[in-house]
């Protein structure tokens, strides 16, 4: 059975994931309505996937239409709130991308809303539907790290600052910088894989030193450059970030960096258990070593599109209304970590929770 739902944001997550994702899902999907304040980039999106049936400009014309079972919400992070809530009020499931909102509070209230309305709401942490973020959570259930005690994990790259002065820049928008940007993807794998942590104290500390002069501010390639503004804009999110958390299950410290004059890129996280441990290499394969044997694997396999396994596993949900694993309550301690190492760095103080 098909589910007839309207995507709201038809910007690059749209483009660059979902939409390829969405072709490869016919048979589970009727997009009756593709929405964009731009109505060019909808247009566009129609014309290479012909499957759209209607582009639009106002979300609650989608909102209004009874045949819509279900709105995927793809715009910038400052509108996920707003958009999720009234599709929530109009009766419609929701699956909107990472992260939840801007902000932790704002993110109950989503929850709180959902569970009012009897509504799904899934947030968009893909990496949780990664082949390998799967079949590391198997091993640590099944005890083959024995007990996980530290992780460690780094997201930095060479002066990737994006969009530089617009909305990715301007913590009004975006709720912050690296750490929210791609921090959220990195440390909700690990809660997932460690099944579940507690969180207990965390401290951090952010800095916003690599693009001051926005101007002046060199770089060989730009995420988002048609939407910079290093004329008129604001960067006042952090470009680097460095913290420790610890839970009730293991600590987890980390380094990130949208920039750094360190002319290479370093994403994997590190697993780190008394039996076995394991890096992830980001988005990749992973190599676990076992500690009895001294033996180090390096599997090889396939990894399905994530996005596709995500957004079919939402469209089931919305189907049975059983909560899978990418359902807002799976995700609030994720949001509720990178809220409380924002408070953590605003006062340079470890924060207990």
């Amino acid at each position: 059975m098909k589910t007839t739902v309207a995507v709201i944001g038809c910007g690059r997550i749209a483009k660059g994931a979902h939409f390829p994702a969405f072709a490869k899902m016919q048979e589970e999907i009727r997009i009756k309505y593709a929405c964009d304040l731009i109505p060019e980039k909808a247009e566009a999106l129609k014309e290479k996937y012909p499957f759209i049936e209607q582009v639009i400009t106002d979300y609650n014309v989608a909102l209004a239409d009874p045949e819509v079972e279900a709105v995927f919400v793809l715009t910038p992070n400052y509108a996920h709130y707003t958009v999720t809530m009234d599709a929530l009020r109009a009766g419609k499931h929701v699956m909107c991308e990472k992260p939840i909102t801007v902000n932790y509070n704002l993110s109950c209230e989503m929850a709180e809303e959902a569970e009012k309305q009897g509504k799904i709401l899934n947030i968009g942490v893909c990496n949780r539907y990664h082949k390998s973020v799967e079949m590391l959570a198997e091993k640590n259930r099944n005890g083959e790290f024995g007990d996980i005690y530290h992780v460690y994990c780094s997201f930095r790259s060479f002066r990737s600052i994006p969009g530089l002065g617009g909305s990715f820049t301007d913590k009004s928008q975006s709720g912050g910088g690296v750490l929210i940007d791609h921090g959220i993807h990195f440390l909700d794998l690990i809660l997932y894989i460690l099944g579940g942590a507690t969180l207990k104290n965390v401290t951090c500390d952010t800095y916003c030193e690599m693009a001051k002069d926005m101007k002046a501010y060199k770089y060989r390639s730009m995420w988002a450059e048609d939407t910079k503004d290093v004329e008129n804009g604001v960067n006042d999110v952090d470009d680097f970030v460095t913290g420790y958390v610890r839970t009730d299950k293991a600590s987890i410290s980390f380094n990130g960096a949208w920039a750094q004059n360190l002319d290479q890129k370093d994403t994997y996280v590190d697993f780190l258990g008394d039996k076995g441990g394991a890096r992830l290499n980001y988005c990749g394969l992973f190599t676990f070593c076992h500690g009895d044997t001294l033996q180090t694997d390096a599997p090889e396999y396939e990894i399905p599109d994530m996005y596709q396994r995500e957004n079919s596993d939402f469209l089931r949900s919305v189907q049975t209304g059983e909560k899978n694993r990418n359902h807002i309550d799976n995700i609030l301690e994720s949001m509720k970590l990178l809220d409380s190492l924002y408070a953590s760095a605003d006062i340079r103080k470890e924060i207990e929770l």
